[in-house]
């Protein structure tokens, strides 16, 4: 006959379900959490939270981490850039947003799902609620205009009636309703970046991503890219850019999530790429070994606003 476990058995036996439960939500191992001290409970999702990160870390070696105990919301509506150097960190937080990869530890949550209880057959669904705009656009050489924004449509069951609404909605929203017919070798790079916008925006995601999506562009060329991801934050949805692009981010003055070494240093609303950012002529005057111009940044009228003036009729 087995004989009865004792009281500080069982409050053990119970600190231990509690750890191995907090473990599969925060990503930590049970060995973690003390004998017989109750493990705290996991931080609940804000109801208006699409990106939740807290205490994700991914290293690839002893000597190299993509994302160091990062944590962070960003709520429903917002948009935000991420920047810092290369190698910082914001590729690897865009990859384990797409579930790329997985973390090492903590928990993050988009749309209050952790993403840690998504198996690998339910990747493709996940990421049919983001829309994702990639620095070399990615679009199908051998497929129009039209097919290649339809393609997004077709992947999730769309019918061809839903289609042949919702294509040339977007097409005149970006620009490109004469364009339907060319094919990507026909378009110049702005062109095919405002494709893979419309290509992201047709099923009007909550979240849209963007990896570097000026990089290969003209100045002129990433205003107008940046104005049409900035329309589409107002309808609602909610934006993250990953840039290096310095003058874009002090035009704009948004959110600013900046890392370092893997790093989260400064995270900022209506943020600059610097702490203290300088103008453009600022720092061209810099680099020619002359005199600052005098601070043309304080004004009646705010450069956000500014960035507005875009899109009055």
């Amino acid at each position: 006959m087995t004989a009865p476990r004792s009281t500080t058995d069982r409050q053990r036996a119970a600190a231990a379900r509690r750890a191995a439960a907090v473990a599969r939500t925060t990503g930590t191992h049970p060995a973690a959490t003390q004998a017989g001290t109750p493990a705290p409970a996991p931080a609940r999702s804000h109801p208006n939270a699409v990106i939740e990160f807290r205490g994700v870390t991914k290293a690839y070696d002893n000597t190299h981490a993509g994302v160091q105990d990062a944590t962070f919301t960003v709520h429903r509506g917002e948009f935000l850039f991420l920047i810092g150097q290369t190698g910082a960190g914001k590729s690897t937080l865009m990859k384990l947003l797409l579930k790329e990869m997985e973390p090492d530890s903590g928990v993050i949550r988009v749309g209050g799902k952790d993403l840690s209880t998504i198996n690998r057959k339910g990747v493709p669904y996940y990421r049919r609620n983001l829309g994702v705009v990639f620095q070399d656009f990615k679009l199908l050489p051998n497929r129009t205009v039209y097919d290649n924004v339809a393609y997004a449509l077709q992947v999730t069951g769309a019918s061809r009636k839903q289609i042949r609404r919702q294509v040339p909605d977007i097409l005149r929203l970006t620009g490109l309703s004469l364009k339907l017919h060319h094919y990507p070798h026909q378009l110049s790079g702005g062109e095919q970046q405002r494709v893979s916008v419309a290509r992201a925006f047709v099923n009007h995601p909550p979240l849209l991503l963007a990896d570097e999506p000026t990089g290969n562009l003209d100045p002129d060329t990433t205003i107008g890219i940046m104005q049409l991801l900035y329309r589409i934050n107002k309808t609602g949805s909610t934006v993250v850019v990953a840039t290096h692009d310095e003058g874009m981010v002090n035009r704009m003055r948004r959110r600013v999530i900046e890392l370092q070494a893997g790093r989260i240093i400064r995270d900022e609303v209506a943020g600059g790429y610097g702490r203290e950012s300088e103008s453009t002529a600022e720092f061209g005057a810099l680099m020619r070994g002359e005199p600052a111009p005098a601070p043309q940044r304080l004004r009646a009228r705010s450069e956000a606003d500014l960035f507005d003036d875009a899109f009055t009729d």
